[in-house]
């Protein structure tokens, strides 16, 4: 059976878990969490400029391996892409290789979280809502400068699902 993969990409403490979590749910299907969290909460500390290749190979690699079990729709809590975007932002360049990954933005819908739910500090894995902004001004830039259309979503997680629901509508049939 061949799935879609959905791209949700955003800034940090925008919402893309939880409306991962609810489009699993609302399409009976799996979804991607964020290798990111996983490895800070593993590792007790935020990554070095050197992890930043693994941790994008690891999140593509559990995309691969989670594609097996979905039906229809893959729902992706970011991508190599994200990973690249914040090498960006806190290092001021992207290894090569990190870019080819991200290179291959390959889904089948990206969205894109507004930064328009309440900003949560989360330990490690949280910087500030002045640091949010920065990054999804930078991710929209980034997706324009790609060519890579994406759906904005905003508002309450009611208010998303139905934006999402309209968007999954129009993807042509596989």
């Amino acid at each position: 059976m061949s799935v879609r993969r959905i791209a949700v990409l955003g800034a940090e403490s925008s919402g893309k878990s939880t409306l991962c979590t609810a489009l699993a749910r609302r399409y009976d299907t799996a979804w991607v969490p964020e290798y990111l969290r996983e490895f800070v909460d593993t590792h007790a500390r935020v990554p070095f400029e050197a992890d930043q290749i693994g941790i994008a190979r690891t999140q593509r690699a559990r995309e691969d391996a989670a594609a097996a079990q979905a039906n229809a729709f893959l729902f992706c809590d970011t991508t190599p892409l994200m990973t690249a975007l914040y090498s960006r932002v806190y290092w001021g360049r992207v290894d090569p290789a990190l870019e080819r990954l991200a290179a291959t933005h390959d889904y089948a819908l990206t969205l894109v979280t507004a930064p328009d739910t309440p900003w949560i500090p989360d330990g490690l894995m949280r910087e500030s809502e002045e640091v949010r902004q920065q990054v999804f001004a930078m991710l929209v830039d980034e997706l324009d400068a790609r060519g890579v259309r994406f759906v904005l979503v905003e508002g309450d997680l009611p208010h998303r699902l139905r934006q999402v629901e309209a968007a999954l509508k129009v993807l042509k049939p596989l």
